[in-house]
């Protein structure tokens, strides 16, 4: 991956006066602060890796400016553009639908055809949301069905793409290719437990899916409860169905139980599997099996099923950095411009036509999927603040701060300034790859002013150790304002 190496030459400087009598807090707008420019020294990562912006909200200038036009990769705080652009251009209250149709009459509980699906990108389809929409077609009057599961996933057009070209990790939930009829993120928790035997180990699943085969050779081993997946090795028999899983390897006998979550089946698959398990809870049944299908035009739905808004759905994205339902948000964009099936990069047009029409430069903007997971995506911290200070101008600012992770109390953040001052006083984003380190937000000074503040590193050991302890430094430095000495 591509280090940038360009250097912010300004070495200018802000003053604001604090009080006549104390002292003037002047900042150097290329400087790095002492307690950040420590941590980079320790482990000689040089200031030309890192872009710094820090603004207070409706100020006219930069409280401190690091190579803040450097585009770098930004990891999961693109979320930040692609969410925001989302819920101000489909606004807050916006929903998916996601349609059943009876292929055939009905008698006596009985449909005598096909039930078709079709979905329109629900980035929040889970088990819970599937299972009341099962029971609303329980309600209409349906118990059995003699025909199969049609899946129309039209609504999108998404090429053929290799979950594991970006890591080589197919199976991880990040790496989850979005699909317009997709269930529960395709994923599923693997639980393990020891026997009562203590040789053998027990594995449970949930989702419960009827079509998933799950091959058991883990045995118990003696020892304490560590290990690199806690000694669970797991393959896929025939990756393109992904319906055979089968886990090896040694169980450490000090734990009690671990839990995995992977992707495993295809879409359609694991769609007809959490079909068939939640039809069941309502006591329906299914005698056919699934295939791919078109809805009817003219015929109307038995059942449509609205998503909660899309001001909650947010709070799961950036909360907990959801890579998948980020990316359908992507092609949700793009049916505000174009008609389906739509693409992605319908979606990213849709984006930048947005920051033009609002007067923010995205010449340095690169996007490859919205979500972070990429490579290629650059950025600038620039663009970063501009974005941010113009959301919070905006008319669904509470909506967009409130969908950020609060350092200290939950999301991605929850662990960060525990019990200490600077706890529920940030909304965050962070973004962490492999030589990629950043966080941005909004910070609420000791001062009861509030900050825009955006840091990005770009270096071969900022995924580790010094990444996160450059972010907590940068953070309480943002916190602590005003301070008498710039340097601090």
């Amino acid at each position: 991956m591509r280090t940038p190496t360009s250097w912010f030459p300004l070495a200018l400087a802000t003053c604001v006066v604090l009080t006549p009598l104390i002292a003037t807090d002047c900042i150097a707008l290329g400087k790095v602060p002492g307690s950040i420019e420590k941590i980079l020294d320790a482990y000689k990562i040089p200031s030309a890796a890192i872009s710094i912006v820090v603004q207070g909200v409706g100020s006219d200038a930069p409280l401190l400016s690091v190579n803040a036009a450097t585009p770098r990769n930004p990891a999961s705080t693109i979320k930040l553009l692609t969410t925001f652009v989302a819920l101000d251009v489909l606004g807050p209250t916006y929903t998916w639908p996601t349609k059943l149709y009876a292929l055939g009459p009905i008698t006596d509980g009985v449909l005598d055809g096909d039930l078709l699906l079709k979905g329109y990108g629900d980035p929040n389809l889970v088990v819970e949301e599937f299972w009341k929409m099962l029971g609303e077609l329980k309600f209409r009057g349906v118990t059995s069905i003699t025909g199969d599961l049609v899946i129309d996933d039209t609504h999108f057009s998404v090429p053929p793409i290799d979950p594991g070209a970006f890591d080589e990790q197919p199976y991880r939930l990040y790496n989850v290719v979005p699909n317009a009829a997709m269930a529960n993120y395709k994923a599923v928790e693997f639980q393990f437990s020891q026997a009562g035997d203590g040789k053998t180990v027990n594995i449970r699943t949930h989702p419960a899916l009827p079509n998933l085969e799950i091959t058991n050779k883990l045995t118990v081993r003696k020892g304490k409860c560590r290990g690199y997946q806690y000694g669970i090795n797991m393959h896929i028999a025939e990756p393109q169905l992904g319906n055979n899983v089968i886990f090896s390897g040694a169980f450490p006998s000090g734990c009690r139980s671990h839990s995995m979550h992977r992707s495993v089946l295809n879409h359609d698959s694991y769609l007809f599997g959490t079909f068939v398990r939640l039809w069941k809870h309502w006591g329906g049944s299914i005698s056919g099996s699934f295939r791919k299908g078109i809805a009817p035009e003219r015929d109307r739905p038995i059942v449509t099923k609205r998503s909660r808004p899309l001001a909650e759905i947010i709070r799961g994205v950036n909360k907990w950095s959801n890579n998948v339902m980020t990316r359908l948000l992507l092609y949700s964009l793009a049916t505000t411009k174009y008609d389906a099936p739509t693409t992605k990069q319908q979606g990213i047009e849709v984006l930048r036509e947005y920051l033009q029409q609002n007067g923010i430069d995205d010449s340095d903007l690169i996007i490859d999927n919205g979500a972070g997971l990429s490579r290629d995506t650059r950025i600038t911290a620039t663009l970063l603040n501009e974005l941010l200070q113009h959301a919070h101008r905006n008319p669904y600012m509470a909506e967009f701060v409130a969908s950020l992770s609060i350092a200290g109390l939950d999301g991605t953040t929850r662990k960060r300034f525990r019990r200490q001052p600077e706890a529920g006083r940030m909304h965050l984003k962070t973004g962490r790859l492999d030589g990629v380190s950043a966080i941005a937000g909004f910070i609420k000074a000791r001062d009861d002013k509030t900050y825009v503040a955006s840091l990005l590193v770009n270096h071969k050991i900022a995924h580790k150790g010094p990444g996160n302890e450059l972010q907590n430094a940068f953070l309480k430095w943002v916190h602590d304002r005003p301070a008498l000495n710039p340097d601090r």
